[in-house]
């Protein structure tokens, strides 16, 4: 079969090689999946550069996200057990933890409801406990994890407002269905996030960048909010004042969304059902920018690396299936 090999770290357009590899054996609970789809995220990226929270052994075939299809044709949607990621033909995934995909997807919109709107639904709802009414500020509106967040504050009757670089970005971001949105290129974040709020400030802030926006979030949320921390694609990791929290009585939130596959797997099973009903409905439709090849993989994850993308960038295998 056809799989992308990572043999030493860096970035990804200069380390990811196509090769014909052997299919790889499923272990114990382990199944083999034909790879659909497979989404493209930023820890793909991280794995690459050797940067990711965890490293599999080189060489590895990144993709963590994907629908694939069983040996009795049934869709689902999995996180592939590294090394043998989903930029493959065929790859391994654990049993227990295989989703049905919604009928209501294709295969290239299946593979990205998984990670980043589970990560959503979590910080919205477990962690921050979002409630009809308020006001939710997304950072990096128009990303593959900022997207999701967007959509999933509007199907929960919030006022969102997004925040994005540059115009293109922010007519992503309305189109998703931001109320408002702020391009931080060209205007104070802090001062316009403040005026859309008539001075209040925001109940919920869902912020996957860190640095920067952190700072801009600290300043902007309102008495009681809530900041949930989802990563720092930014590359700088803050370091929060605490007397800030306490003098201006709010919440930071942390969210590692993988830990609930080992800790409360069944709430992830149950978050699948929430958002399985959400596509039925179509309250939530992954936005998928682009479709490419398997032999477009590496320069597909270079760009999502580079911040050059909106919504999700999704490889497809399947002829067709991303039509």
């Amino acid at each position: 079969m056809q799989a992308w090999q990572v043999h030493e770290n860096g970035e990804p357009s200069e380390v990811m090689r196509l090769a014909e590899v052997e299919r790889p054996t499923p272990g114990d609970g382990q199944v083999l999946l034909r790879v659909r789809a497979a989404n493209i995220n930023f820890p793909d990226a991280l794995l690459c550069r050797g940067q990711y929270q965890v490293r599999p052994p080189l060489p590895f075939t990144p993709g963590v996200e994907i629908c694939g299809e069983t040996e009795d044709g049934r869709r689902v949607i999995a996180n592939p057990a590294l090394p043998h990621g989903g930029f493959a033909e065929y790859a391994l995934a654990d049993f227990r933890a295989l989703l049905p995909a919604p009928e209501s997807l294709d295969d290239a919109q299946a593979a990205a409801l998984h990670i980043g709107y589970q990560t959503g639904w979590f910080g919205l709802h477990r962690r921050a406990r979002l409630e009809a009414g308020e006001t939710l500020l997304v950072h990096a509106a128009a990303g593959g994890v900022g997207s999701a967040a967007v959509q999933l504050g509007k199907a929960a009757g919030a006022t969102v407002i997004g925040v994005v670089g540059g115009p293109d970005k922010a007519a992503v971001a309305r189109e998703l269905g931001c109320d408002v949105v702020v391009d931080r290129r060209a205007e104070d974040v802090v001062a316009a996030v403040k005026e859309a709020t008539g001075g209040r400030g925001v109940d919920v802030v869902y912020d996957p960048v860190g640095g920067e926006a952190y700072t801009q979030s600290a300043k902007l949320v309102a008495f009681e909010g809530r900041i949930v921390v989802v990563g720092f694609a930014g590359g700088t990791i803050p370091s929060p004042a605490l007397n800030h929290a306490l003098v201006k009585n709010y919440s930071i939130l942390g969210l590692h969304w993988g830990l609930y596959n080992t800790k409360n797997p069944a709430l992830v099973q149950h978050c699948h059902e929430q958002l399985t009903a959400l596509a039925e409905r179509g309250a939530i439709r992954p936005l998928v920018s682009e479709r490419v090849p398997l032999d477009g993989a590496a320069a597909a994850v270079q760009r999502v690396a580079d911040g050059v993308t909106t919504g999700r960038v999704a490889v497809v295998l399947e002829k067709g299936a991303g039509a």
